[in-house]
């Protein structure tokens, strides 16, 4: 049978937010992973992992006797995937798992690494997650062939069915060249790849490794690598030093003919039990693995930490050739002494040293180049800033290192972690905050200025990678002082009369907390204006960041270019109505529906539109905190005309006499429209739904205000 959305493929659709259901995980709804975690002898699963590293397996022979090249690729893999434009993707939720991941072309056979962890994790059960021993297992490889990690943070928590939020591109076929992710091409120089992705081809982690749809081009190539490592926050220096460090293990896969290798894992057939990718010629293991098409080793000694990708890159005269599955390759025109590559299954036999495009992107593009130069004559920096790029690279979806667990994580710091200051002095008490509050009430702010400026400060937060939020208070520093929304609301007046009070007080409390607690004050004021006596719960303990500890960059993926909860809209800036990207930003606030529907009808009661727009506004009484935004929005005798062609924008007139009564933008009329938010909407509007409303108000604003206090929940 077939579903709504085959019936009404545009119609607006929550299921995002339905996705984390309690009842989902084995563990129930009360597990908590740090718990589970703590219990765990971190020494003796890096000892058991360190031992499987050379327990070559007849299912699956280790390359030269050691998987650890094979896990430096799945922890790559699954951590790689991350995009700082939307947060979304990385290793911190074990989607390697699940569809599409599992059997994207780029993730071939990563489905045997699984199964080789999984006497690892049948051991310690709940104690580590999937997620943390996916990215480990990559991160013990590293310290097994001599090299040193600056250290490994656990607490990534597994999921239990795939991210329904993440789009990962419009092409319905796996690797496909017709460049539909872009806009421009490389002939008109204008090739931009489209927002949110990050990756160059459907199926493929960074870049095709034969080079731009598969044309061994390594400066087009360049460009690829540059924009889609960007994508993930990574600059040149990181990009070349991940490259270098990561390739100085292992080899590439493509001893036989690509047509030999069957479905991938989800399309495989029952009897499989989900390993994929099988391959019919020969044994179709060790000698004979195809993975990527490409075939052979970067250097000689590919299970050791030394310099030898970049001697032997350096070292020869490159040009294009064939592998044996077909795939663009770049061998030496002659293999100088030394570098020849022992095979890694065959005793005796040796092979030349083997480049991917992207590797001669290294040594063509001018910049990239450079680097390679200086890495080339000082081991110790690449050493160094390979291991700060590995860390990075394997943490940086993971948010802030409070949220790291385990006795491994380094002392230094990261700008791109967005630190805090620890905590000094005692929290304010319940005496102060209640004196806190009434200065507050009293200092001729309004409701709507309090509840817009502590929303415009914890709105940012996003669940993909918990950045942002009211901890730290960045929307006093740049960028965010200066993001558009935030000018337009009118934010940096009320924040300077709150500095004011906080420097005037004798209680220890930050900004950020003041701004939090002015929120707090300015709902409370809301719904005792319309007879509602409520305490929004407040629970201090944030601190100020400085603008040293804040990441300019990477900051300005959080600015809020749509925001439906104060009916704002960027122009120009996307073709996702405004109906969907409200779902996305409930979804990154880890709202429900019902929550997510009353903070939106809440706001607009209240006021708390950018710009002081009156759209949405459906109440003759602005300012409280009431239902009139459902009760006039579906009342039938109200009706509603579109006026522009776009239908973005709506007027509502008297159905009996024709005189205008409210205007409304989409976000607006869609909660009287949408089937499943109107069965909401009418219950807030019904009688008794205004204490409805309140309640669920409060829950989703406090939810709001503490997504990022990861020392309240974990």
């Amino acid at each position: 049978m077939q579903g709504n959305e085959h019936w009404w493929p545009d119609q607006l659709t929550l299921h995002i937010l339905h996705q984390k259901h309690p009842d989902a995980s084995p563990f129930g709804p009360d597990f908590r992973y740090a718990d589970a975690f703590s219990q765990l002898d971190v020494d003796e699963l890096n000892a058991d992992i360190d031992a499987l590293m050379t327990d070559s397996q007849e299912w699956w022979p280790a390359d030269w006797g050691h998987y650890g090249p094979f896990f430096i690729r799945m922890s790559w893999h699954a951590a790689g995937t991350y995009r700082a434009v939307d947060g979304r993707g990385g290793g911190g939720t074990g989607a390697q798992r699940f569809a599409p991941l599992n059997s994207w072309p780029d993730n071939g056979n990563l489905d045997k690494a699984r199964r080789l962890l999984w006497p690892i994790k049948k051991k310690y059960g709940e104690k580590i997650s999937w997620a943390d021993l996916l990215v480990l297992a990559g991160n013990r490889a590293l310290e097994t062939m001599g090299f040193r990690t600056l250290g490994f943070g656990f607490g990534r928590a597994d999921i239990w069915a795939p991210e329904d939020d993440i789009y990962w591109g419009p092409e319905t076929e796996w690797l496909a060249t017709k460049d539909e992710r872009y806009t421009g091409s490389f002939e008109d120089g204008n090739r931009v790849l489209d927002n949110p992705l990050a990756a160059v081809q459907m199926g493929l982690i960074y870049v095709n490794p034969e080079g731009p749809n598969g044309i061994p081009d390594a400066m087009k190539s360049a460009q690829d690598v540059r924009e889609t490592f960007a994508r993930m926050s990574m600059n040149d220096r990181e990009t070349v030093a991940l490259t270098v460090g990561g390739h100085t293990f292992g080899k590439m896969h493509g001893n036989g003919p690509a047509d030999a290798v069957g479905e991938a894992p989800e399309g495989a057939k029952i009897h499989q039990q989900g390993i994929g990718w099988a391959n019919k010629h020969e044994t179709g293991l060790g000698e004979y693995t195809v993975t990527s098409g490409l075939e052979g080793a970067w250097t000689p000694t590919p299970t050791k930490w030394d310099n030898t990708y970049l001697n032997t890159i350096f070292a020869h005269q490159w040009e294009v050739k064939k592998s044996p599955a077909g795939a663009n390759q770049w061998e030496p025109v002659e293999v100088k002494e030394g570098y020849w590559v022992p095979d890694a299954h065959v005793e005796g036999k040796k092979n030349p040293p083997v480049m991917n495009t992207a590797d001669m992107a290294m040594i063509t593009d001018p910049a990239y180049l450079e680097i390679a130069k200086e890495y080339h004559e000082n081991p110790d920096v690449l050493a160094d800033e390979f291991a700060r790029a590995w860390y990075k690279l394997l943490h940086r979806d993971m948010g802030p290192r409070d949220r790291y667990l385990g006795p491994q994580v380094p002392d230094e710091v990261f700008v791109w972690q967005d630190p805090v200051p620890e905590q000094d002095g005692p929290l304010v008490n319940d005496q102060q905050i209640a004196k806190l509050k009434q200065e507050i009430a009293d200092s001729g702010l309004s409701a709507k200025q309090l509840v817009g400026t502590a929303w415009a400060s914890a709105c940012t937060y996003r669940q993909t990678d918990y950045r942002g939020g009211a901890n730290g208070a960045r929307i006093r520093l740049e960028p965010q002082a200066g993001w558009d929304v935030n000018v337009r609301t009118g934010v940096s007046e009320v924040i300077d009369r709150l500095e004011q009070i906080k420097n005037g007080s004798d209680a220890n409390i930050s900004l950020a907390d003041l701004i939090v607690l002015g929120g707090n004050v300015g709902v409370e004021m809301a719904a005792k204006a319309a007879g509602h006596d409520i305490t929004v719960p407040f629970t201090p303990g944030r601190t100020d960041a400085t603008q040293e500890m804040t990441e300019v960059d990477t900051q300005a993926h959080l600015e809020p270019k749509h925001d439906a909860f104060r009916n704002y809209m960027q122009t120009q800036t996307t073709s996702i109505p405004a109906e969907h990207l409200m779902v996305d930003r409930a979804f990154m606030l880890n709202l429900s529906v019902p929550q997510m529907t009353a903070l939106l009808g809440g706001m607009r009661a209240i006021g708390v539109n950018a710009g002081d727009s009156e759209e949405g506004i459906l109440t003759d009484r602005p300012g409280q905190l009431t239902n009139d935004f459902f009760v006039n929005l579906v009342d039938m005798g109200i009706v509603w005309e579109p006026t522009d062609d776009e239908e973005e924008r709506f007027v509502g007139k008297s159905r009996s006499t024709g005189e205008k009564k409210w205007t409304a933008t989409r976000v607006d009329l869609i909660y009287g429209s949408n089937s499943q938010l109107r069965a909401i909407a009418e219950e807030y509007a019904a009688n008794g739904g205004e204490e409805r409303l309140i309640d669920r108000f409060v829950k989703g604003w406090v939810k709001v205000m503490e997504n990022d206090r990861f020392d309240l929940h974990r």
